[in-house]
Order: C-alpha cells, then sequence, then structure tokens
C-alpha cells in the first residue's frame, strides 16, 4: 500500500476549486433573484393599477363592497356597463385590474401566494365572489375571457383557506 502526502499546494488548488464552485452557485443565484425582481418591477410599471396607494385602493374597495345587484344585467340598469364612465365603474376597474395584477404576480411566481393570502386573509375570495357576476355578464357579452389571473389568484386564495 502506498501512503501518500497532500502538501499544502494541493489543498490550496482544492480549496480554490471549491471557492469557485461556491461563488459561482451564488452568482446563479443572485442573477435569478436580480431578474426576478426586474420582472416584477417591470409588471408594476406596465400595470398602474399595482402601483395605487393604499388609500386609494380602500376607497375603491369599499365602493365594490356597498355596490348592491344581483347579477350583470341588474349591475348594469343600476350603474351602467362595467367599462363605462361612473365613479362605480372605474372603482369595479381598479378593484377586479388590481386583482388580475396580483393573480399575474402569483402565477409567474413573482410573489408568493401564501403571502397574498397572508395579507389579504379571505378578502380577496369575498371580493371575487361578489365581482363574480359582473365578470361573468362581462364575459358572457364580450365573448373574451377577461381576468383570468384574478380568477386563479381567487383558487389560489381559497385553496389555501380550505386548509
Amino acid at each position: 500500500m502506498v501512503s501518500r502526502v497532500v502538501d499544502v499546494t494541493e489543498i490550496s488548488a482544492i480549496v480554490a476549486a471549491v471557492g469557485v464552485i461556491i461563488g459561482v452557485a451564488f452568482s446563479v443565484i443572485e442573477l435569478r433573484h436580480l431578474r426576478k425582481q426586474r420582472d416584477t418591477d417591470l409588471l408594476v410599471r406596465i400595470m398602474p393599477w399595482l402601483n395605487m396607494s393604499s388609500s386609494e385602493l380602500q376607497a375603491e374597495l369599499m365602493k365594490i363592497w356597498n355596490l348592491e345587484f344581483t347579477d350583470y344585467e341588474d349591475f348594469v340598469k343600476r350603474y351602467g356597463k362595467p367599462y363605462s364612465e361612473g365613479p362605480e365603474q372605474r372603482a369595479f376597474v381598479a378593484v377586479v385590474n388590481y386583482l388580475d395584477g396580483l393573480g399575474v404576480l402569483a402565477r409567474k411566481g413573482l410573489m408568493d401566494a401564501d403571502l397574498i393570502y397572508e395579507c389579504w386573509t379571505g378578502d380577496v375570495a369575498h371580493i371575487w365572489e361578489k365581482i363574480l357576476p359582473v365578470v361573468e355578464g362581462i364575459r358572457k357579452e364580450y365573448k373574451y375571457p377577461v381576468l383570468l389571473n384574478a380568477e386563479y389568484l381567487y383558487k389560489e386564495m381559497k385553496k389555501r383557506e380550505q386548509g
């Protein structure tokens, strides 16, 4: 059996190689994080409703909570078409677009759905359930599947609510 002594030069080379591997791994992780942050920043810029202040959002949410309607036709009769001009319509559009924006962030993994749930508890689900008849009416009337990301967010919140 041959015994070999490892000298300082070999140990230094091994340590250096391990250091390079660790450095590359950290660099890859950091690049992924920076890309995720860049994507999030870009989405927030192109989705202006995600830039609402908390007081603006709260005011629009209060308008939605106080609307009384049974279905799409009743909403239109009382307040007008959802995409027409008026305070109820602006509140509706602001809130659904905000939820849709959160849904995009969650779907793309740019924001953790658990974090959204912790911050909003059951509010997202309750808001979606309130406006769903209007959303379904829009989808039917315009034959276009609007607000799919908001619906995705709703389903993710319901999963967390149930367990």
